[in-house]
């Protein structure tokens, strides 16, 4: 970020310590036994402007490190990978009409499916936020 931006974005931690990260740009946020899945805000500024992304359906069963579907911006098409395995239950549908929440809110309104997890242990072996940005 140029001068005025977030201090977080220089400085401190701008991924929220409360997910777990794939080195693949995904973040998921557990709660009970499902997982809220979207991409990072490092992944979102990489892509630039997305314009689609492509929705798997709910009720889909997938295993960690499956595609599920792809992330489509002005610059290039990149594949989503489940960092759990599990059943898909919900997809944000607000993403067809309005892909930009992406983002425009990586780890809030632009999440992109939620998983209800099959092996909870999984997440166990997924990057603290810390680990994530040393891998960056």
């Amino acid at each position: 970020m140029g001068p005025g931006g977030p201090e977080s974005e220089e400085t401190g931690m701008p991924y929220p310590s409360e997910l777990k990260y794939t080195a693949e740009h995904e973040w998921i946020k557990v709660e009970g036994d499902t997982g809220t899945v979207g991409i990072t805000s490092y992944a979102a500024e990489e892509l630039g402007d997305i314009v689609f992304v492509d929705l798997p359906d709910a009720g889909r069963v997938v295993k960690k490190g499956d595609t599920f579907g792809t992330i489509e911006s002005v610059k290039t098409v990149a594949d989503l990978y489940v960092p759990v395995s599990g059943e898909i239950t919900v997809v944000n549908e607000a993403l067809k009409d309005a892909p930009e929440i992406v983002n425009e809110d990586p780890y809030g309104a632009g999440w992109i499916v939620k998983i209800k997890l099959s092996d909870p242990s999984e997440v166990e072996g997924l990057l603290s936020g810390e680990a994530y940005e040393a891998t960056l």
